[in-house]
């Protein structure tokens, strides 16, 4: 049985525990794994989120930046010799995500929306846009304004595990236990928001599965996931079309490829929930709502 816990996300609060939310993916990039820049246009994506959200979506996730293995993400080291920083600005970003939450807040006010980004500047322009989570996938350990930030919006926040940057991950050296990595950081993370002012029954603590993690560490996450509970705080998950999918999938010595990755997804999703994740964020939301009802049943 999972734990109950009341996310305050603001101006409202979000039970976690009794069932498992759901939260969708939009990513208005270019240049993302999972959907190949479909999205990028703020049309298509506002289209998409409120798909999404007619599917069953109780969060709407939105993106600006990609952080998919080998990106460059800002603060990144060099560049390959020849190869053009891949580093997004802030104006960027923001042209790209606050049409997006604009538009879905004139069109479903009541919508519960995350920006997925680790800039402080970026966080503080779409909560006042109107989205109620900053999701961020350092921690607030890029930006050494967001946790100030993130306490004075007085929103919800995800705060996620990684190893290393993007363009870090694949020269990541193994840990002897990658379990009591995750929980050693992810609980000095949070205490050190905390301590910048940003209230407990705000956070939700993510892994971080596929980041900065090897193939392998991905495993004894999945399997050992409910030892998270022991960091007292509520959990989000993400394994959606992730690499090590599709590495578990492989067939005659070639991982599958991202749109045969669907049916491994779901299985890892419902293992996230009997391991007690409260929620779980994914791109193939109607299948994953279908997966988490039979699950929710036994969680």
């Amino acid at each position: 049985m999972r734990s109950v816990f009341e996310w305050n996300i603001g101006s409202r609060v979000l039970t976690l525990g009794k069932r498992t939310l759901i939260m969708g993916v939009v990513n208005v990039t270019p240049d993302s794994f999972s959907d190949a820049g479909q999205f990028l246009d703020p049309e298509k994506a506002f289209a998409q989120a409120l798909h999404l959200f007619d599917e069953g979506a109780d969060i709407i996730d939105i993106g600006g930046e990609s952080t998919r293995p080998g990106a460059k993400v800002s603060g990144s080291g060099p560049t390959k010799k020849g190869e053009p920083p891949k580093i997004v600005s802030e104006k960027e970003e923001l042209e790209r995500v606050l049409p997006v939450i604009q538009r879905i807040k004139q069109e479903r006010p009541k919508a519960v929306i995350s920006i997925d980004t680790y800039k402080a500047n970026v966080a503080r322009a779409a909560v006042e846009a109107g989205a109620e989570i900053v999701n961020d996938v350092s921690a607030f350990r890029w930006d050494s304004k967001m946790a100030k930030t993130v306490a004075d919006l007085k929103c919800g926040a995800v705060l996620m595990h990684m190893r290393g940057r993007p363009d870090e991950w694949r020269t990541q050296p193994p840990v002897p236990d990658v379990v009591v990595l995750v929980k050693r950081e992810l609980r000095d993370w949070a205490d050190a928001a905390t301590m910048a002012g940003v209230k407990r029954e705000r956070i939700v603590l993510d892994p971080g599965l596929g980041f900065g993690k090897n193939f392998e560490e991905n495993y004894p996450l999945l399997r050992r996931f409910d030892e998270l509970h022991q960091l007292r705080y509520p959990l989000l998950a993400g394994a959606s079309r992730k690499s090590f999918v599709g590495r578990m999938l492989a067939r005659n010595g070639h991982d599958a490829p991202v749109g045969e990755r669907l049916h491994g997804t779901l299985a890892t999703e419902t293992v996230l929930i009997l391991k007690g994740a409260h929620v779980i964020r994914t791109h193939d939301v109607r299948a994953c709502i279908d997966a988490a009802r039979v699950a929710d049943v036994v969680a």
